[in-house]
């Protein structure tokens, strides 16, 4: 069940993850000790799963963002979907429904990286076929879940 301490933490852990437990408390309205035993709790129960910067990719070079669909042969789904998320170029890896099996989004240098990547794909032995989306610009990306 969700707790409003949680949901109040988690705002603030939003806005800035590196505030001090003392910073977190005052702006929640509860005791330093409050705040430390909740982010353990949420930290043991895999609610937060970990502490990221959220870097700008292109400061990095990676200049392309692709959007892949992909078809899957039957019964190799789960398989292959752990085989490709294994790439370093993937940032997520959807299983869904409607007429393509599986979303792949990644990130890429240029265009002989993504088409590396789509020829490396297209090798592997359940992919019967793939569709890419070139993102031309990013309106929102939002890496945190908003509570």
């Amino acid at each position: 069940m969700i707790d409003e301490l949680d949901r109040k933490i988690i705002r603030v852990l939003n806005q800035n993850a590196r505030k001090s437990f003392r910073e977190v408390a005052k702006e929640v309205g509860t005791s330093v000790t409050a705040v430390i035993n909740q982010v353990k709790k949420l930290e043991d129960s895999k609610v937060i799963k970990g502490y990221i910067p959220v870097i700008d990719a292109e400061y990095f070079g990676f200049k392309l963002i692709a959007i892949i669909a992909l078809r899957i042969s039957k019964g190799k789904l789960l398989e292959t979907q752990e085989k490709i998320s294994e790439d370093p170029h993937v940032m997520a890896v959807y299983d869904i429904t409607g007429e393509w099996d599986s979303l792949v989004i990644g990130y890429f240098k240029d265009r002989d990286d993504l088409n590396r990547f789509i020829k490396n794909l297209l090798s592997l032995r359940y992919i019967d076929r793939t569709i890419t989306h070139l993102v031309l610009n990013v309106v929102k990306e939002e890496r945190r879940i908003l509570v």
